[in-house]
C-alpha cells in the first residue's frame, strides 16, 4: 500500500503565488493609507511633528445620554516637538469631527 503524491500544476502554483502577493500588497497599502489619514487628523488636532504612528485598534462606542454611535481609535506615537511618547484615544463623532484624549510622557 503505497501512497502516490501528485504535484500541483504550475498554473495553480502561479495563481496561488499571485493571490498571496496581491493580499500582502493590499494589506500594506491599507495600513499605509490608514496611518496617513490619522497623521492628517493629528495635524489638525495640534500634533504637527510626529513619528512612529501606530493605530492599535478601533472600537465602537455609544453615548449613554444621546444614544449616538461613534468610533474610538487607540493610537500611539512619538511627538518630536514635545519629545514625548503619546498614547491615547481619538473619537470620531457623528458629524465627522474628531476629539482627542492623549497622555504624553
Amino acid at each position: 500500500m503505497s501512497l502516490e503524491k501528485r504535484k500541483l500544476p504550475k498554473r495553480t502554483i502561479l495563481l496561488i503565488s499571485i493571490l498571496i502577493f496581491l493580499a500582502i500588497f493590499i494589506f500594506i497599502s491599507m495600513d499605509t493609507l490608514r496611518n496617513e489619514k490619522f497623521n492628517e487628523i493629528l495635524v489638525d488636532l495640534g500634533h504637527k511633528d510626529i513619528k512612529n504612528l501606530k493605530v492599535v485598534n478601533r472600537m465602537n462606542a455609544e453615548d449613554t445620554v444621546t444614544k449616538e454611535k461613534s468610533y474610538v481609535y487607540k493610537l500611539t506615537f512619538f511627538d518630536n516637538s514635545l519629545n514625548k511618547q503619546c498614547t491615547g484615544f481619538i473619537t470620531k463623532e457623528k458629524d465627522k469631527k474628531y476629539t482627542k484624549d492623549f497622555d504624553c510622557k
